[in-house]
């Protein structure tokens, strides 16, 4: 499994790196919530995105890659919400309260999504 740079555009960094920014995010929250199984759940999270990464930079299915990091990645939306904010339902006034740790997740996350469609559109 070589890295196919000949193959990769500005969308695939740019999707690399905003799925390496939140994998970090988990690593850490994983490790520091261990061994509570909310730490599996985040280390599982890590892997979901590091194999992300390694299916776009080897150009191995690619395509289904996008199509499984779509879901996956708002899954990750869905669930934070759902576990440490459930007050945006009834108020998204409530944001505000996020962490900068949060938000950069959530920014990577949300930017992730725009680029998975875009790469699943153009390629």
């Amino acid at each position: 499994m070589d890295i196919d740079t000949d193959a990769l555009t500005g969308m695939h960094y740019a999707a690399m790196a905003l799925a390496g920014i939140s994998g970090i995010v988990h690593l850490v929250l994983g490790v520091s919530f261990l061994p509570h199984w909310m730490g599996f759940s985040f280390l599982v999270a890590t892997g979901g995105f590091a194999a992300g990464i390694v299916a776009i930079a080897t150009n191995q299915y690619r395509r289904e890659t996008y199509l499984l990091g779509i879901p996956f990645t708002l899954g990750q939306i869905v669930l934070w919400i759902a576990l440490t904010h459930p007050e945006f339902v009834s108020n998204p006034g409530a944001i505000a309260t996020i962490g900068p740790v949060e938000a950069i997740d959530k920014f990577a996350q949300i930017a992730l999504i725009a680029v998975l469609v875009a790469l699943l559109r153009t390629e």
